[in-house]
């Protein structure tokens, strides 16, 4: 039997949902807490039954998506595939993340830096998640899988398109992710790929 969610919670990830979108669209330091209940027609006040602060709601949205991103990247990490198997895992992940949650890749991306209390811990995700990645480029380079090249320029090249994919996916009506996974990859990965 499926278990029904409690209304306070599907008022929160609403919530949460259009204060993403807002901070996407305005940026988190243009929107206020009047601003998010005036887009969910409620009053201010009613926010804080749900929601302590706008930081509480910028905590939620981005570390939750850092959090998904660093475990689901230990995951590749740990696996037996090679290099450039990992490394298509990743396109994969990061297409299927920005599909899902474009407003909360758009707060991950241009509003990380405002975070109080938990921005030494987004940064200690973050470095995580790069250096791992960084780590499968070298390994794969070591290997023979890929070709020879500077490591951190690879890492920038790839992550720099994976990171904006929040801009360009909502433009590209009729695109499905498995297309924009398997050209990705033919573009961002084969490219590297040692044939």
């Amino acid at each position: 039997m499926k278990k029904a969610i409690p209304k306070n919670e599907k008022r929160k990830d609403e919530i949460v949902r259009v204060a993403a979108k807002l901070f996407k669209e305005k940026g988190y330091s243009a929107i206020t807490m009047r601003d998010i209940a005036k887009a969910l027609d409620i009053k201010a006040a009613s926010l804080y039954n749900h929601i302590k602060s706008k930081q509480d709601l910028l905590k939620i949205i981005i570390i939750s998506i850092a959090e998904e991103f660093t475990d689901k990247m230990q995951i590749v990490c740990s696996s037996k595939e090679t290099s450039i198997e990992k490394l298509q895992k990743i396109v994969a992940l990061h297409v299927d993340i920005a599909y899902k949650n474009p407003y909360s890749m758009g707060a991950l991306n241009n509003d990380w830096m405002h975070l109080e209390e938990e921005l030494e811990y987004y940064l200690k995700l973050r470095n995580s998640y790069e250096n791992n990645f960084r780590n499968i480029i070298k390994e794969g380079i070591k290997t023979g899988e890929i070709i020879n090249t500077n490591a951190e320029i690879t890492v920038f090249s790839i992550l720099s398109t994976l990171r904006s994919l929040y801009l360009w996916i909502p433009k590209k009506e009729g695109l499905t992710a498995e297309e924009l996974t398997k050209n990705l990859n033919q573009v961002l990965i084969s490219g590297i790929q040692n044939h």
